[in-house]
């Protein structure tokens, strides 16, 4: 029934898209080329930037918001509403000058103008409001190395930090921190999640939870492409929120969406082949875009844990080793993805390097497990592995090949609510992880290595500790030449290899596909959907 109840939904999009094009503007539904359409099966659960935790909200509030700074397709930071920015010789004064002709969209609480432009006081509303605990933001820990921040006049805002810390600019894009209005903030309170005023591209139209979001193009967006045409060239999007992916792969298939960006098995071997290449019957109808995304899948032990096989380094390698990620990369993800045999830091991230930590070698990973054995004297050693449904084929297939070696593994299925929590808590020996970079800097994962982050505290899931990887890892807070940080990134990413705290199984890719009339759409390795450039064709 749920099921049905959702396609019925997604079949009310058409009166949707009528009603959108009836108010305000005499267009009709013949012009559906102006229309990007997608799915969002996770269910967005606030349009409010305080709340950008996840894809599903991070994806429509990039629509309808502008930080100080955005990442281009390369993630190098460029300027938004700051049109420039300098910083202090010791790295903790940053100050940032904006643009004037940046506007919220409007909204009758601004007044007879119905809207306003853009000054730095409302930035430092905005990250007063992220920090205020009545808001309970899960992005306020962005401004954990702040100290003060003030408008200096109208176009100059300052932020000092507490240390140095030269990934700022990287969080200075998210976001966490887009620009808000405190009329229509304070207004709506805990409701600005589902009535939105930002200064983005495109402005909130209309939102029925679960069921469909539209949002229209903002005539007043400052943004102009090399031509000097003002974006974004779309008239608008079209959300909708089938939950079954089959579903949406299906409709997609159809013509009724035009993006498509998940890999469900239900459906990857129907559209890509066994190297991961678009099937040929899709090729005249589809476009498939892949490239690196900043995550990294693995398995993480707990080594504060009571089980003595976990807590030897001698299995950890020897789990390492045991089993073939190419082999895995082939027959469990269609060849998407890269297998992860260079540590933490993915592929695509600065500071990543071709090192093969763990190459297979099921002779070497036998040796260990045998010495093990004989200097513990614990003849049949376990190990049990927790993870949700999603990721259970993986887990089985490391089962299978690490008891050809003789090491017992159970695997331990759970909700992913549940693992979570039992992560945070230390009371899975192995659990099944992954790390989306926040950030585009590497000191984003690196600093799942830090002492002082252990959980429930900070991401150090493992409880991995090494006063040599705590004094690198500060010591790269005072470097300012990026090539000379890089190194040290890579080194500090060696050291934490070298003792196995887990298992990196595969670095991940952003596979987009869309149908043949869209242009503009490209790619990034934070896979974050930036609809502005994007153009259709009539079909």
């Amino acid at each position: 029934m749920t099921h049905l109840l959702s396609i019925i939904r997604y079949l009310s999009i058409p009166c949707v898209l009528f009603f959108f094009f009836s108010c305000g503007r005499d267009i009709d539904t013949s012009k559906d080329h102006l229309v990007f359409r997608y799915n969002e099966h996770a269910n967005t659960s606030s349009l409010d930037p305080a709340f950008a935790r996840n894809p599903p909200n991070i994806w429509p509030i990039n629509q309808m918001f502008n930080s100080l700074l955005q990442l281009d397709e390369a993630l190098n930071v460029q300027p938004d509403i700051a049109k420039r920015w300098d910083i202090s010789d010791d790295g903790l004064d940053y100050t940032f000058y904006l643009r004037d002709d940046v506007y919220f969209h409007t909204s009758p609480l601004f007044g007879k103008d119905s809207t306003r432009t853009v000054l730095a006081s409302d930035f430092a509303y905005s990250f007063d409001r992220l920090s205020d605990p009545k808001v309970a933001s899960p992005g306020g820990w962005v401004l954990n190395n702040v100290d003060t921040y003030k408008a200096m006049n109208d176009s100059t805002f300052r932020i000092k930090l507490k240390k140095p810390f030269p990934a700022f600019l990287g969080l200075m894009t998210m976001q966490y921190v887009a620009v808000v209005p405190h009329e229509v903030a304070d207004h709506y309170g805990n409701d600005f999640r589902s009535n939105p005023i930002g200064t983005g591209p495109f402005k909130f139209k209309l939102w029925e939870e679960n069921v469909k979001l539209v949002m229209r193009r903002n005539e007043r967006y400052y943004e102009k492409d090399e031509n000097g045409q003002q974006l974004p060239y779309l008239e608008a999007i079209a959300v909708t929120f089938l939950p079954d992916k089959q579903s949406e792969f299906l409709q997609f298939v159809q013509g009724n969406l035009d993006f498509l960006n998940s890999l469900d098995n239900s459906y990857i071997d129907e559209i890509l082949t066994a190297q991961g290449e678009l099937r040929e019957k899709y090729q005249s109808e589809v476009t498939m875009q892949k490239g690196p995304f900043l995550n990294t899948e693995y398995l993480g032990f707990y080594l504060e844990g009571e089980n003595p096989a976990i807590l030897s380094p001698l299995i950890r390698k020897a789990i390492n080793l045991g089993f073939d990620r190419d082999k895995m990369m082939k027959y469990l993800r269609n060849g998407v993805g890269y297998p992860a045999y260079s540590g933490f830091i993915p592929k695509g991230m600065p500071g990543y390097k071709e090192i093969a930590y763990f190459s297979y070698d099921p002779d070497k990973a036998q040796a260990l497990i045998n010495q093990y054995k004989k200097e513990t004297g614990d003849k049949k050693p376990s190990i049990s592995i927790a993870t949700n449904s999603q990721y259970q084929d993986f887990c089985e297939y490391i089962q299978r090949e690490l008891q050809k070696l003789g090491l017992e593994v159970a695997i331990d299925v759970m909700p992913s609510s549940t693992l979570r929590q039992m992560k945070r808590s230390g009371t899975c020996e192995m659990f099944r992880g992954s790390w989306i970079a926040d950030y585009p800097d590497p000191e984003n994962y690196l600093s799942v290595f830090y002492t002082k982050n252990f959980t429930p505290h900070g991401p150090n899931y493992y409880h991995y500790r090494n006063a040599e990887f705590d004094s690198l890892f500060e010591k790269s807070f005072t470097i300012k030449d990026k090539v000379e940080r890089e190194a040290l990134y890579t080194k500090m990413d060696s050291l934490a290899m070298s003792s196995a705290p887990l298992v990196p199984l595969y670095y991940d890719e952003v596979v987009r596909f869309t149908r043949k009339n869209v242009e503009g759409l490209g790619i990034n390795p934070i896979n974050l959907l930036v609809l502005k450039r994007v153009k259709k064709t009539k079909d």
